[in-house]
């Protein structure tokens, strides 16, 4: 979580080198979608910041600003990913539909999400906060994650996947419903 300015400062800097943007400035100039998706990313980590800092009358300003910008880029990328969710290096690959709410407790380092990724619960009479996914995972495109659910690290979630149960770290999941078929200890 983003509690000082040398914790925003590094989050953005993680953000950034995510995205493996070979020419920054020409990505930013050509509207690249790459430089689309940080900058997505820095609104958001942002409001972060400042709704992690005392509530004082310039931070709050600044606050809602941020919350107006985001909302703003939610509709114009049509994703949305809730503050204070996910972890430093988040890595945006395109534009498109991505659902991260206050149902996911939290999302650790340098994952990858595509588009058409969702979050949510399988009933509607499970708490919020019901999944957790580790560092270093990748969710395909097309991918559904319904909580209660526990991600381990170094996870991939393949394409259409509908993960329902808790997957262990180190492994490959596919399928509707999600099944393993790879583990690392496996051969590559």
């Amino acid at each position: 979580m983003i509690q000082n300015m040398s914790d925003l400062r590094r989050y953005i800097r993680a953000d950034f080198n995510a995205q493996g943007m070979e020419h920054p400035l020409a990505a930013r100039f050509t509207y690249g979608e790459n430089w689309a998706m940080f900058k997505y990313m820095k609104t958001l980590r942002k409001l972060e910041y400042y709704k992690n800092t005392p509530p004082l009358l310039v931070g709050r300003l600044f606050y809602a600003y941020y919350l107006l910008k985001h909302r703003r880029q939610c509709l114009k990328h049509d994703m949305y990913i809730s503050p204070n969710i996910v972890g430093e290096g988040f890595k945006i690959v395109h534009p498109g539909f991505r659902r991260i709410d206050k149902v996911v407790k939290s999302i650790g380092r340098n994952c990858t999400v595509l588009p058409m990724v969702l979050f949510g619960k399988k009933t509607p009479d499970v708490d919020f906060a019901c999944i957790e996914v580790g560092d270093n995972c990748y969710f395909g495109t097309g991918c559904t994650i319904l909580g209660p659910v526990k991600i381990g690290n170094n996870v991939i979630v393949g394409a259409g996947a509908v993960v329902t149960k808790d997957v262990p770290d180190g492994c490959t999941v596919v399928g509707v419903p999600a099944k393993i078929i790879k583990t690392k200890n496996e051969g590559r």
